[in-house]
């Protein structure tokens, strides 16, 4: 047995819960995903459960939190829960005065209602560097609307601008259920969990046996429920959970999907930084004869970029590092892209910027995630994902109509000499990328980044 099909069969022993195609929708763009999720905000009747990294105090944000007050104004019993990174929330943006952060929002709203909403803050670790709430899906009565988007106005398109990421409405009460009952268990149930709307919270430091202890449980916790026997007529889903470099299954996992192609695999990522067991099943892919596709956003769709007729900031670096990472793979490969086994498209479309990521592989297997797929996500912040198994192909039309809204601004790369060399560069980024070649200080930045 050769090894895609062993690890194919690891890969269809996983449980699953049935699903009928026509019960999964892909949303195309980021303003029918906002405004879907108004949509089902409005209608709900029994559960909201809204997880991001962050929820934003700008026109977006607020139209977002306002739809959930309005809802609980109505509907009193209404469960409504939003969770969100713990320190993020507390801080303002990056290159900012510093301010209380969203939290004010937070509170601001819980002041002026009668019928108040939980906004609870999550703290991965003890600090932001070191590890954030990644976790995605948005679980309102009995769908799932699975995102890679935070909540603000790039990420839902409020004006001119947006970030384009993924966007999947599921409507599966087991699977709603099964993430509902993680949320709670797992996260709000959390001594280290707390509320945001209070003008008093406790110190992180005091929480640091709490969230010791919740990292510990998160190491070990996983999606629960029933698996299912998938008809001919429907397609399978597994949720999937990780934090932390052992014992994580969506790490194992992914790698194990990605071992599994055997003649066709798509990855999308906007930050290219693969970490090294990705990045070896990527290659063993390319050496059984695997066709792969990479999507990655270009350094100026990247959300750190900033423009060169702005002051530099050394955060504004990140993007020409990841340019560097991925001109190094092509030009590593540029034997498999001249033979087109390698096809590496990147993403640019006005002042607009790439948020992407996801896997596909054979037309049987999608990996809907919020995964970016780089050391950062691998060790660091906890992660989910919802795989799909489509042995039939019945959504094979569906896949492939949003592969070509995502293709559709992007440009093929024939060569890695179309891809910039740090020689380019403005001046400034070009001496960060010396300074941190000469202190030796990439590998270690690639493993936080």
């Amino acid at each position: 047995m050769d090894s895609a099909t062993a690890n194919r069969q690891l890969i269809d022993q996983l449980p699953r819960i049935a699903h009928q195609p026509e019960d999964i929708e892909t949303l195309l763009e980021a303003g029918a995903f906002r405004e879907r999720l108004h949509q089902e905000i409005a209608n709900a009747t029994k559960r909201i459960y809204l997880v991001a990294l962050y929820l934003q105090d700008d026109d977006a944000g607020r139209s977002i939190l306002q739809a959930l007050y309005d809802a609980k104004q109505r509907r009193p019993e209404l469960d409504i829960k939003v969770l969100v990174d713990w320190h993020r929330a507390q801080r303002g943006l990056i290159g900012a005065e510093k301010s209380e952060g969203n939290a004010a929002l937070y509170r601001e709203f819980a002041q002026s209602y009668q019928h108040k909403i939980e906004v609870l803050g999550v703290p991965v670790r003890n600090r932001e560097v070191f590890g954030v709430l990644h976790l995605k899906g948005f679980i309102i009565d009995n769908a799932v609307i699975y995102s890679g988007a935070s909540l603000n106005d790039v990420y839902l398109a409020q004006h001119q601008r947006y970030r384009y990421d993924r966007y999947h409405v599921l409507k599966n009460a087991k699977l709603a259920d099964s993430m509902a009952n993680f949320v709670q268990r797992t996260l709000v149930d959390s001594e280290a969990v707390n509320c945001l709307n209070q003008q008093t919270r406790p110190e992180t430091k005091v929480l640091r046996n709490a969230i010791k202890q919740l990292r510990l449980e998160l190491q070990r916790a996983s999606y629960y429920f029933d698996p299912e026997p998938i008809a001919d007529d429907q397609v399978g889903l597994t949720p999937i959970v990780g934090l932390g470099r052992r014992k994580n299954n969506l790490n194992k996992y992914i790698c194990t999907l990605i071992a599994s192609a055997k003649h066709e695999l798509t990855i999308c990522t906007p930050y290219f930084n693969f970490p090294r067991s990705v990045s070896r099943e990527v290659k063993r892919a390319l050496r059984r004869g695997v066709k792969i596709t990479l999507i990655v956003g270009d350094k100026t769709a990247n959300d750190f970029y900033i423009p060169p007729s702005e002051p530099f900031k050394t955060i504004a670096g990140l993007p020409y590092l990841y340019e560097v990472n991925l001109r190094s793979f092509a030009k590593h490969n540029e034997a498999a892209i001249a033979r087109r086994q390698l096809a590496i498209h990147i993403w640019k479309h006005d002042d607009n910027s790439f948020h992407l990521k996801g896997i596909w592989v054979d037309r049987q297997y999608m990996l809907i995630t919020g995964n970016n797929l780089n050391p950062r996500a691998w060790k660091l912040d906890l992660e989910n994902a919802i795989l799909v198994h489509d042995k039939h192909e019945l959504l094979a039309e569906q896949k492939q109509q949003e592969l070509n809204a995502i293709l559709r601004h992007t440009q093929l790369m024939g060569s890695y000499k179309f891809i910039d060399k740090v020689d380019s560069y403005p001046l400034p980024v070009r001496r960060l990328i010396k300074r941190i070649r000469r202190l030796k200080a990439d590998h270690i930045l690639n493993q936080i980044l």
